[in-house]
């Protein structure tokens, strides 16, 4: 398992796939490339599924699977600014 970064933007709301302990999914859009990569969030994932939206930029740490899954084992959510008038 080699760890590596991914940077990119948030396809889809996360999907709870496993209760307990808490396992969610979500597609990121790669930065990079330009292709969805479908993703798995285990450590901290209420935390994760809290702060996620639709559209969100994050950057992701973590390693593939072996079916080719990205599981994340650290994360950011970039800053977003609303401006209001």
């Amino acid at each position: 398992m080699e760890q590596q970064p991914l940077n990119g933007t948030l396809e889809s709301d996360p999907r709870t796939i496993k209760l307990s302990p808490l396992l969610l999914y979500v597609k990121i859009r790669d930065s990079k490339t330009g292709e969805p990569v479908n993703c798995f969030v285990h450590a901290h994932a209420l935390n994760f599924l809290y702060r996620a939206e639709k559209g969100s930029t994050v950057a992701l740490f973590g390693h593939y699977n072996s079916r080719k899954q990205f599981v994340i084992t650290k994360y950011a959510f970039c800053a977003t600014t609303v401006a209001t008038a």
